[in-house]
């Protein structure tokens, strides 16, 4: 065998990562990020929408950091099938840098350690595109909305990086996941020294303002980051039904040791434990003493084989407004939160680019966090709006792999760039439909305004 460098505009390695342009097309990401995202300071060269862009592709491609846009660039193919190159990295990062506002920093309290800025003019913009991607990407059949909303800690070694609570240097955002339509909703940027707990409200908050108008059941899932006095009147307030794991508090765990035997109720039996639920009689001593009182419910941990292992019962309490669900149900219900956004911070982090931040400056990484949950949302709306059903749960490296690195020969027909591919012949009509369903999204959205950022 014999490697030879051939014309490069002639081929490509992915003639399928075009699909993810035409999806953020369909959604209008580059109109919405020329409508909301600041002005570069030099308006030569590419627009804030073709830089987005580009990250986001570079993103869905594989690439984790800002420099390997010079390997897409490698493929002219790739850039000839887009309608034009990439920008340099320079030019990428210069994009990024232009989210942070040391003026951000100016009201922190000189005896606050762990703060949580205001965001920049250009996170603000930034965040506008995100909500506008959910409202147009989801399906508007979907009247139910399940926020299911947790931390993930980054590690990172930058100069200003902070140290999280269990030793890591780094970052500690929020993330707040639609559960049932799989999108990032809202995300809150976060030094790793401010912990889940530190005022999740302005989050979820965020989070429910960001669900589209016709939502009309919304509910919550938190775990104990979110037992959060504020945010539970505001949760009871506003009717949202919530789950969330309780501090186990001295006073706590003497009200889950003094339930009656006769009490517990067996919820399944595992291999090496028993797991028993039990209504409580227990009311926080921070809680309102005219506010309607929350329910309560236990959960016990009994080992089943006592010679092996320590056979004292383990005990954890779920906090809800939910009191029309039986307790076994309603546990079932807050435990599959793990299935949802364990599953964001996974791929976020591991299979884009959320793991590796790009530089030292606390707004370009916000930014850099952000684009990672659009990337996320982007591939989330390819999936549900376009591919088949098989690929509906597919994770990003299962795209590449099978859609995105598909090797194509270019050639001009009939005045029409062409793609020839050795796809077989069932997979290049699934990508042939698929393309279909995004340009009846796009005319869809040209014939009509689409739901935007209110």
């Amino acid at each position: 065998m014999v490697i030879e460098r051939g014309e490069p505009e002639d081929v490509t390695a992915r003639a399928g990562l075009p699909l993810v342009v035409e999806t953020m097309r369909a959604l209008g990401v580059d109109e919405l990020a020329q409508a909301e995202l600041p002005e570069p300071q030099r308006r030569r060269g590419f627009t804030p929408g073709q830089k987005l862009e580009a990250l986001i592709t570079l993103l869905a491609a594989g690439g984790d950091r800002v420099e390997d846009i010079r390997i897409l660039s490698e493929d002219q193919g790739l850039e000839r099938l887009l309608g034009g190159p990439f920008p340099s990295p320079d030019a990428l990062l210069d994009f990024l840098g232009q989210f942070h506002d040391p003026a951000c920093w100016a009201e922190r309290p000189a005896e606050k350690k762990a703060y949580v800025p205001p965001e920049s003019a250009g996170l603000r913009g930034l965040d506008a595109v995100l909500r506008a991607v959910v409202a147009r990407g989801a399906d508007p059949g979907t009247t139910r909305a399940t926020i299911d909303h947790d931390g993930t800690i980054i590690e990172a070694h930058k100069r200003d990086a902070t140290v999280a609570y269990e030793g890591t240097r780094g970052y500690q955002p929020l993330v707040a996941v639609w559960a049932e339509e799989q999108l990032i909703v809202a995300e809150e940027f976060r030094d790793g020294n401010v912990a889940g707990g530190e005022d999740p409200l302005s989050s979820a908050q965020r989070a429910m303002e960001h669900l589209p108008e016709w939502v009309t059941e919304r509910y919550f899932r938190g775990d104990s980051a979110s037992y959060y006095t504020p945010l539970l009147q505001y949760l009871v307030a506003e009717g949202i039904g919530f789950t969330i794991s309780a501090d186990m508090t001295k006073e706590l765990g003497a009200c889950c040791r003094a339930v009656p035997e006769a009490d517990w109720e067996e919820l399944e039996t595992r291999a090496r434990e028993r797991v028993d639920v039990a209504e409580l009689e227990f009311a926080p001593g921070n809680w309102p003493k005219d506010a309607l009182p929350l329910r309560y419910v236990a959960v016990r941990f009994t080992p089943r084989q006592a010679e092996l292992f320590d056979a004292t019962p383990k005990y954890l309490a779920v906090v809800s407004n939910r009191a029309e669900v039986k307790a076994g149900a309603l546990l079932r219900w807050h435990w599959e939160k793990a299935g949802t956004i364990e599953h964001v911070h996974r791929v976020m982090k591991d299979e884009l680019g959320a793991g590796v931040m790009p530089s030292g400056r606390f707004g370009a990484n916000a930014a850099w966090f952000r684009i990672n949950a659009l990337a996320f949302n982007v591939l989330t709306v390819l999936k549900r709006r376009a591919l088949p059903a098989r690929l509906r749960e597919a994770r990003p490296k299962r795209l590449r792999f099978e859609l995105f690195t598909l090797p194509g020969k270019l050639r001009v027909h009939q005045s029409r760039l062409a793609v020839r591919t050795s796809a077989c012949e069932e997979r290049l009509e699934e990508i042939v439909e698929a393309r279909g369903h995004l340009f009846s999204m796009l005319e869809a959205r040209r014939a009509g305004p689409l739901p935007v950022a209110g």
